[in-house]
């Protein structure tokens, strides 16, 4: 079973924790974790995108001018894609770009993210997030004694303290145990967890 060290606040080591095998110590599938990423980031488009094509552009219903005499190339309309004000050829038209993912998947993902966070020493275990009041500073001079600069921290339900002070600081993102995700784990160098959290994480996701 994987062991990583707790520290407090301050940065010190304050003990170890045994991690569960079955979420931080399975063998990570790099394909999964990929398709899981691409499901991600594809779910995020609106896929509002939509351009005129020449049969909805208002206007061209007459011809220019007639087809034969004039000297000029024949024209059937000012609203063909070489006019100026002329419709779009394959335009863009809305769409949904959902990309679905099995729920063993996304589990096996997750579990493959987190693993390989543990097996690169980029997972971090905090005995506790305590902050009285909002301030951006400490929750900075923590980063620093924890000596990390890109971080996704995973707080614990009611932490809002915790994580209205990280908001403001560039390259680190909150989440909960419920909304972590793969492309957030592999994305920040580090994940920063409580003990609280990761017990959460192991009775979530076993």
């Amino acid at each position: 079973m994987p062991q990583v060290t707790v520290f407090d606040m301050t940065g010190k080591s304050v003990g170890e924790m045994t991690l569960s095998d079955a979420i931080f110590g399975i063998e990570p599938n790099t394909s999964v974790m990929h398709a899981a990423v691409v499901n991600y980031l594809a779910n995020q488009r609106q896929g509002t995108q939509s351009t005129l094509t020449r049969s909805e552009v208002s206007g061209g219903g007459r011809k220019p001018w007639k087809q034969k005499g004039t000297g000029r190339a024949r024209q059937g309309s000012t609203r063909s894609p070489q006019w100026t004000g002329g419709g779009m050829v394959f335009a863009p038209t809305p769409r949904d770009y959902t990309i679905t993912l099995n729920k063993k998947e996304k589990r096996a993902a997750l579990k493959s993210a987190l693993t390989s966070r543990v097996n690169e020493n980029k997972f971090i275990v905090v005995e506790a997030m305590n902050f009285d009041e909002i301030k951006t500073k400490k929750f900075q001079t923590v980063l620093n004694n924890l000596n990390v600069n890109k971080a996704l921290v995973v707080l614990e339900e009611g932490d809002k303290n915790a994580e209205i002070s990280a908001k403001n600081i560039p390259d680190v993102k909150t989440a909960r145990v419920n909304t972590i995700n793969v492309y957030d784990i592999l994305k920040y160098n580090t994940v920063i967890a409580t003990k609280a959290v990761v017990a959460a994480i192991e009775e979530v996701y076993a």
